[in-house]
């Protein structure tokens, strides 16, 4: 059974690009095991300058919300882009592929929603691969 409540930084969960050779492309600090969440995903994901997502990927199931936390940059959502800004929040459905973009001064996304496990799956895309 879980604690009533979890708290830490984000700061502190370790960041798992590195394990999947992501770790020159972007930050994917995973959130749900450190949160002891049950039932939600949470991820904090910073791109540098200029940088885009190591992969395009889209959830069958699963519906996520990105919040833009610092910087600015760009989604890519089933071929249509999309101009983010700090404190913008997109919500994607299952189903759309979605890759992102940072700005000049970098992008830090919030991304969450209702886990399904093994519900990802990564899509072939000239803009990312």
């Amino acid at each position: 059974m879980s604690t009533p409540f979890t708290h830490l930084s984000l700061d502190d969960v370790e960041d798992v690009a590195p394990r999947f050779g992501f770790g020159e492309r972007w930050q994917a600090r995973a959130a749900r095991e450190p949160l002891d969440m049950e039932r939600t995903g949470a991820m904090l994901l910073r791109l540098p300058a200029g940088g885009r997502s190591p992969f395009t990927h889209r959830h069958v199931e699963a519906e996520e919300v990105y919040v833009v936390l610092e910087g600015s940059g760009r989604a890519k959502l089933e071929g249509e882009i999309v101009e983010l800004a700090r404190r913008d929040a997109v919500r994607v459905a299952p189903g759309t592929a979605r890759a992102f973009e940072a700005g000049p001064d970098g992008l830090e996304l919030l991304a969450f929603g209702a886990r399904h496990a093994g519900d990802g799956e990564a899509v072939a895309d000239p803009w990312t691969d």
